[in-house]
């Protein structure tokens, strides 16, 4: 299959004040969220995108928009839906701190896949529309550019974090175990036999490697060479 590269939007007004977004609009990246976002555009400048599928809200458009700003081509943009931020219902817009006296917050850390939002989405549903539109988009673009097709998905923290816990083959109840940070960049490669991820929530680091095709047969015993810059 082809490569994606998800990335979370920059840094927003509502991260730096610790207020939980979700679908608001209106919440925009801000000058270090910016900054965090042009850094990403610059590193992923060497890979030539097929495409760049953005959430539908500002701050992913946002970030989407430094990446391709530094494509030299006309990568395919669209906007997906299922990409959107959970819907955390009433949680919606409170802080993190208030949030954090809620007796569903400890079922949120350590048992997510039992966790509906009030008057929101479960965490279960979110995975589950999230998964299928990565593997539903990187079908498609392997079909249209062929196996060496690189990507890149820009969406929320918990999305990432629930496409990756699928990808590693986690319980979505272990997720909260993995940090996706702002402007970060997770990689992976749904092969034949299974997905493989290859990097999560880096923010530094040349990805020139990836203009290559990537093997995706079996797993090499011992771990193998490794990737080689072009």
């Amino acid at each position: 299959m082809a490569t994606v590269i998800l990335v979370r939007h920059g840094r927003t007004t509502a991260n730096a004040t610790g207020l939980l977004a979700g679908r608001a609009v209106g919440v925009t990246l801000d000058q270090i969220g910016r900054d965090q976002a042009a850094l990403t555009g610059d590193r992923l400048a060497a890979v030539p995108l097929v495409g760049v599928v953005s959430s539908p809200l500002e701050r992913c458009q946002q970030t989407a928009q430094f990446i391709l700003d530094r494509q030299t081509g006309a990568p395919y943009a669209p906007i997906e839906a299922d990409l959107t931020e959970c819907d955390y219902g009433q949680w919606q817009g409170r802080t993190l701190s208030d949030l954090a006296t809620e007796e569903l917050w400890p079922v949120v850390q350590s048992q997510p896949s039992a966790v509906v939002f009030p008057g929101g989405e479960s965490m279960a549903a979110m995975q589950a529309r999230s998964v299928a539109a990565i593997r539903r988009h990187d079908a498609a673009f392997e079909a249209e550019h062929g196996t060496g097709a690189v990507w890149a998905a820009v969406s929320h923290g918990d999305i990432i974090k629930a496409i990756l816990a699928d990808a590693l083959g986690m319980h979505l109840d272990l997720f909260q175990r993995i940090n996706v940070g702002p402007a970060s960049v997770s990689i992976v490669r749904y092969g034949p036999s299974r997905p493989s991820v290859y990097a999560t929530n880096t923010d530094a680091g040349d990805l020139a490697w990836l203009s290559s095709h990537i093997h995706s047969g079996d797993a090499p015993v011992g771990g193998g060479a490794g990737t080689k810059t072009p």
